[in-house]
């Protein structure tokens, strides 16, 4: 049966939002006098049958899975324009646990709201909402492949029940607003789970609220999608079957850093291997490991949970972040006895990393003796594969790039189109360096060299910086050489 959502009125639209239960049957499509559906099953059917004669229309009805079904929802959804400004305080804030687009068109209206900025953000890929109040209006932003853009305005007078109803879903106190209160959230968006890191602070126009989206479908975690080239690719998997040793990734906040690690993981589970986690928060849910979330209010902390796993006989450890000299020394400890340990660090690139460990406190033969590889990482913007083109580099562009002794004649970068809302991108890719640790290195942290020597030994020894893999993914045009300079000109 053919599905065009177009083809159906704004008013077969708002009466099918009507129904309370909408998960057994969808319109598709609409011609002359007869209206096409999906339906799950006999029920379904039945509303369908009911739509049609309040319509005016025949109807015409194909059976379909709940997936199917679920699917057609998440584009319909996309054409559905409800918001208007509110005036009125939402007296309902009930507990979002079901599927969020199953939602009756007569919920609260503030309820329509907050589901409905959470379906387009999660449909246009964000990775943020910010909900914030200014002098007089309130704002909700969405970041899309690392930009901040603004998604809608609205009345001031709603603000203070928009973070009330997210506070309700994250579990907080709605009736504390002098403090900063974080949470979590789980919805359902059609045949997407959905985790929602929520973190409500209060600032002089009043509460503002940021939602992290952190989308737990396991099937995007592969190496082989995160913009390895063969070579890092093959070490990658090689450090990865080592029995014991510490692979760090390090970077700034957003630059990727756990999606590495868990593709690493899900290369390697199985179950002949016991793999355990402990972070802040969980990212990524997984079958096969033990995740363990951080509570520092009941003592367990990275470096006290590090200390029972290994009680639970583990074969290889997830640490989310190493923030403190004690976890370090944990990990470090953990790497040799045994196993294989695998973490974090906040730092610039993969030399400076070794450095901040050895200034942390960690003694550089410890380093020395447990380190196999550091991964430094930054992500940049893919162009639109629907409307890059060739262009020239400006100038300014040409005449940086000279300075790194690189000519780029011509390049490739989006132009824009509705595939890609006019921006030119599309999704981002890692750029990455790999620093494995050879003797040279090894030397250098002995003698507690600083980061620039230590990344001149791992050039020599054959280390490509993030700088050089980024001007490849240009050179291939997968990105433009302004998100290399952007992402790693410090």
């Amino acid at each position: 049966m053919k599905t065009d959502f177009s083809t159906l009125s704004k008013e077969t639209i708002e009466f099918y939002r009507q129904f309370s239960d909408k998960k057994s049957f969808i319109p598709v499509y609409c011609q002359n006098n007869r209206i096409y559906f999906w339906a799950l099953d006999e029920e379904g059917a039945k509303k369908a049958d009911y739509m049609g004669i309040k319509l005016g229309k025949i109807s015409v009805v194909e059976q379909k899975s709940k997936e199917e079904i679920l699917k057609a929802m998440e584009e319909i959804y996309g054409l559905i324009e409800t918001d208007s400004v509110l005036d009125e305080k939402d007296e309902e804030l009930l507990i979002d646990e079901e599927n969020i687009l199953e939602s009756s068109y007569s919920d609260a209206p503030i309820v329509q709201l907050v589901n409905k900025a959470i379906i387009n953000a999660v449909k246009q890929r964000a990775s943020d909402i910010h909900l914030e109040g200014q002098k007089d209006k309130f704002s909700i932003r969405f970041r899309i492949d690392g930009v901040l853009s603004e998604y809608r305005k609205y009345n001031k007078k709603i603000q203070e029940s928009v973070i009330s109803r997210i506070k309700v879903m994250a579990g907080l106190d709605v009736a504390e607003s002098r403090r900063p209160q974080d949470g979590v959230i789980r919805v359902n968006v059609g045949t997407k789970t959905i985790d929602i890191r929520v973190s409500v602070i209060p600032t002089v126009s009043g509460e503002k609220a940021v939602l992290r989206i952190l989308d737990t479908n396991q099937d995007k975690l592969r190496l082989s999608d995160l913009g390895l080239d063969e070579h890092l690719l093959k070490l990658f998997k090689d450090k990865l079957s080592y029995p014991n040793g510490i692979i760090l990734v390090t970077g700034p906040t957003g630059s990727g850093k756990t999606t590495t690690l868990y593709s690493a993981i899900r290369e390697i589970v199985t179950v002949e291997k016991n793999i355990m986690t402990i972070e802040d928060p969980i990212e990524y849910r997984m079958d096969g490991i033990a995740q363990v979330q951080v509570n520092p209010q009941i003592g367990l902390t990275f470096e006290s949970a590090l200390k029972y796993f290994l009680r639970q006989d583990p074969d290889i450890i997830f640490v989310g972040e190493i923030r403190d000299v004690e976890t370090a020394k944990a990990a470090i400890s953990a790497s040799l006895t045994g196993h294989l340990v695998l973490s974090t660090l906040h730092t610039n690139d993969a030399s400076t990393t070794l450095a901040r460990l050895i200034d942390m406190g960690v003694e550089p033969f410890l380093l020395a003796s447990s380190i196999l590889m550091v991964i430094g990482q930054r992500l940049v913007r893919r162009n639109c594969s629907y409307c890059a083109e060739e262009v020239e580099p400006d100038s300014q562009i040409a005449d940086i790039m000279k300075g790194y002794n690189i000519v780029i004649d011509r390049y490739k970068k989006g132009t824009g189109c509705s595939h890609c809302r006019n921006s030119g991108v599309s999704g981002r890719v890692g750029i990455f360096e790999f620093m494995n640790m050879t003797e040279e290195i090894k030397k250098k942290i002995m003698q507690r060299a600083d980061a620039n020597e230590i990344e001149k030994a791992a050039v020599s020894g054959g280390m490509k910086t993030m700088f050089e893999d980024g001007i490849n993914k240009v050179k291939a045009g997968i990105t433009t050489p302004e998100e290399i300079l952007l992402a790693t000109r410090l």
